[in-house]
């Protein structure tokens, strides 16, 4: 394998420590963004599920580390490495990447506007890498006990979720097509915490607990306490909207309303909030029967 230039060698070390130094394991990426160091399990009759319990290197994004004598080791049995990659779910950040891709012919950037707009939840101001073809990595921090697995294009067209055993190429990094970047402005920001509606979306769901005996009837009125409450606060949700934003929240509300199976009977205060904030009746009863056609589709 060839060896790069010894400055693009040194300065992928260099950036690789510095990043080890923010609490940030890496791993050394050659230019094709791979791992640089092959697995040493390569020539087993039998794939290994070694993740690197065997103690040599080679084990990808397992091998990932924050001390700096063992970035060192790994840099220098891989010398033609001209990058590093930043394990993502991993203590004490628990990075999530957001991958904004260009390549396709979506706009990734506008999906996650019109995703942030519908779920009502706000971009944060974050780290942001810009890569050589043009997109944009999102950094963005999760909480302890959630695991963001990693997918391609399931939330958005155009947009990958870096997780639990994925990694992120780090800035500074220099591949086959360019250099990543850090994006002005965003150097001195600290990883954002995700949004909890985004950290909804890209997570797989809690699995279904087991059913719970039949509740007496003091249950039944404090459930039915519980729905009223939450009603109302939909609806002075909608009523608060202000122009721009009205069918978005009136449909969102709509949507939580029928989810929880009181869609029909909090129709009538939706719409009257909806007319309040500014809506025709006629534009807030068809926003709601959006909702309730979207409630009533195809599961699973």
């Amino acid at each position: 394998m060839a060896i790069p230039d010894r400055q693009t060698a040194s300065l992928a070390l260099a950036h690789a420590l510095t990043a080890a130094e923010r609490g940030l394991p890496v791993i050394p990426l050659s230019p094709t963004k791979l791992p640089a160091l092959r697995s040493p399990h390569r020539d087993e009759p039998k794939p290994s599920l070694c993740r690197g319990e065997c103690g040599l290197p080679g084990h990808g994004v397992h091998d990932a580390t924050t001390d700096p004598a063992a970035v060192r080791a790994l840099f220098a049995a891989a010398p033609w490495a001209t990058g590093y990659g930043i394990a993502c779910g991993r203590p004490p950040h628990r990075l999530i990447g957001i991958d904004l891709d260009t390549t396709s012919q979506t706009d990734s950037v506008a999906e996650l506007r019109h995703l942030a707009l519908r779920h009502l939840f706000t971009i944060p101001e974050t780290v942001t890498v810009l890569t050589p073809s043009g997109g944009r990595h999102l950094w963005l921090t999760g909480p302890p006990d959630v695991v963001v697995p990693n997918s391609a294009g399931r939330l958005a067209p155009g947009i990958d979720v870096r997780g639990a055993g994925g990694y992120l190429v780090g800035p500074g990094s220099v591949t086959a097509h360019g250099a990543y970047r850090l994006a002005p402005g965003t150097a001195d920001l600290p990883p954002a915490p995700c949004p909890r509606a985004l950290l909804r979306l890209i997570a797989p769901p809690a699995r279904p607990r087991h059913a719970a005996p039949p509740r007496h009837s003091g249950h039944r009125q404090d459930e039915t306490a519980d729905r009223t409450h939450q009603g109302q606060g939909l609806v002075q949700f909608v009523r608060a909207a202000q122009e721009g934003q009205r069918n978005t929240r009136l449909f969102w509300a709509a949507c939580r309303a029928y989810e929880h199976g009181f869609g029909d009977a909090l129709a009538d205060a939706l719409t009257d909030a909806a007319v309040r904030a500014g809506l025709t009746e006629r534009e807030a009863r068809a926003t709601i029967a959006s909702a309730a056609r979207l409630d009533a589709g195809p599961r699973g």
